[in-house]
């Protein structure tokens, strides 16, 4: 170690290909456009070059720690701070290290998981931000990346290029059902399918792509990703709110805008958003959950010069997807998957099934395939019934019909076991919605003396809506065991930071109001 002044290296000369790891795709975007901005979060603009530049001071500064590489750094970043958490991310990367994404509006009893599960030796977090107390355990410290860099700026540490098989992350899953479980990707599994060919690179049909993801989520990692290697440069809302995010549409003349299904409902059902220009629009992607039919067809109305793509993936399964493709005029289907090859329909014990049948849906991975933490670092046993080789169970029961086009019935966890019938909680959610004064819907199963389970629905509607009313709404489109037993007005549903409704507190909602 000497204390000569930090200068980042010249970026690597361009070559064609693929880059092997995150840190080598973002050296060869600043050698080759330093000046471009690849990132914008509000007031905040950060150039390809400025990325480089700050991320190498960084990885300087936590090799300077003496921090090995394969340690864990804990990423606390808000939605707010994407241009300072895409510096200590990439940092983290290029050091040799592992970054833990945390969103900072975790509770704190998640984020104290996040940091013992991991084994996290150190926090990362934006200046000026405050952490919950007694978040720290006993000997992790916690700095902000400006500190670190400075720190990298003023010391000189030697920079090996990471492995492309060794582990560069942990992203902990959304834990809608129970604990948060940690998810180990490599660098090469991060890496892949990016390109080094600019004449290759997606969304090439936009200068600018807009979403409103937060940090710690596989759609906020998609969208950092999507940064590094897109043609367009990425336009981080901080905040969503429709007419925000309409009128960011509208200044950046976004080609390509990606939202979660709540986000498109809110969107869909704002008066404000009709008052921006968002003709430019060619794009409209959605993923973390199932699109409700009602919701892909007005956004069809909504962007009519837009494709709209149900983006089908999971934070285990990751970089592997189907890109399904809505068709308005078949709204029973997201789409219909531009590859068969990488996607089966089974049987609970693997046997793939022909079109037309239902059965467990499971995606191939490209890539080297992800894990659940374990013990000491290692693969968790509770993963082998979710990766089987490059193959990753989704949780989801669906089938293929004769033309190809995939039908998701529902999460495998969801589905209502009622006498002698199995229901579809997302048909009746896409029934739910389809009345024009229903804002929101979810549909989940409660316990019943003779039948096991019946249906029980929880809404949210503009104007005065009465119960009788919906239920003789949906007689024309349920079946008699499929209509709710239990249908609950709200003014909103609880969602966790993905845009995900959690069904639990739903259940717990409708107990609190069977006591009263």
């Amino acid at each position: 170690m000497t204390t000569a002044p930090y200068r980042a290296p010249a970026p690597p000369p361009s070559r064609v290909g693929g880059p092997s790891t995150l840190p080598a795709l973002l050296a060869h975007r600043a050698g080759a456009e330093p000046e471009r901005p690849a990132l914008i979060c509000g007031p905040h603009t950060l150039t390809f070059g400025a990325w480089y530049a700050r991320a190498m001071a960084l990885a300087s500064g936590l090799r300077s720690r003496g921090l090995e590489p394969g340690e864990r750094i804990v990423l606390r970043y808000g939605s707010g701070d994407w241009t300072a958490y895409a510096v200590a991310y990439c940092g983290v990367l290029r050091a040799g290290l592992v970054a833990v994404p945390l969103s900072d509006r975790q509770a704190p009893a998640v984020a104290a998981h996040v940091l013992a599960d991991s084994g996290a030796s150190g926090v990362l977090h934006p200046p000026g931000a405050q952490l919950p107390p007694g978040m720290l355990p006993d000997g992790v410290w916690a700095a902000t990346e400006e500190e670190i860099e400075a720190e990298g700026a003023a010391r000189t540490a030697v920079l090996r290029a990471p492995d492309p098989g060794a582990r560069a992350q942990i992203l902990y899953t959304s834990g809608t059902t129970g604990t948060p479980k940690g998810v180990t990707a490599t660098h090469g599994n991060l890496a892949h399918g990016c390109t080094l060919d600019e004449r290759r690179r997606p969304l090439r049909h936009s200068r600018h792509f807009l979403h409103a993801f937060p940090v710690g989520t596989n759609a906020g990692q998609t969208m950092l990703v999507n940064a590094l290697d897109s043609a367009a440069t990425a336009v981080a809302a901080p905040q969503f709110t429709p007419g925000r995010f309409a009128r960011l549409i509208e200044e950046y003349e976004a080609g390509s805008v990606f939202l979660v299904p709540s986000m498109a409902i809110e969107l869909l059902n704002s008066a404000s958003a009709g008052r921006y220009a968002t003709d430019s629009v060619r794009l409209v992607g959605s993923t973390a959950a199932a699109l409700p039919q009602p919701v892909a067809l007005g956004l069809a109305r909504a962007f009519p010069r837009a494709q709209i793509v149900n983006y089908y993936t999971s934070t285990e399964a990751a970089p592997a997807q189907v890109t399904l493709l809505f068709d308005p005029d078949r709204p029973d289907s997201p789409g219909r998957p531009a590859s068969l090859r990488d996607l089966r329909i089974t049987t609970a014990d693997g046997t793939p099934l022909p079109p037309g049948e239902a059965g467990e849906v499971w995606l191939r991975t490209p890539a080297a395939p992800r894990a659940y933490l374990g013990p000491a670092g290692e693969p968790a046993p509770a993963g082998d019934a979710v990766f089987q080789g490059r193959w990753v169970r989704m949780g989801d029961l669906g089938l293929l019909d004769e033309e190809g086009y995939l039908h998701l019935l529902d999460r495998e966890r969801d589905v209502v076991k009622s006498g002698a019938y199995k229901v579809s909680t997302l048909q009746v959610e896409d029934a739910l919605h389809a009345h024009p004064q229903v804002v929101d819907a979810a549909a989940f199963g409660i316990p019943h003396p003779v039948l096991g389970s019946v249906v029980a629905a929880v809404v949210v509607v503009r104007g005065e809506l009465t119960g009788p009313a919906l239920r003789t709404f949906l007689l024309d489109r349920l079946a008699a065991h499929e209509l709710p037993a239990r249908l609950l007005f709200r003014p909103s549903l609880p969602r966790n930071e993905g845009g995900k409704i959690l069904k639990r507190e739903l259940r717990l909602l409708l107990d609190d109001e069977a006591l009263r």
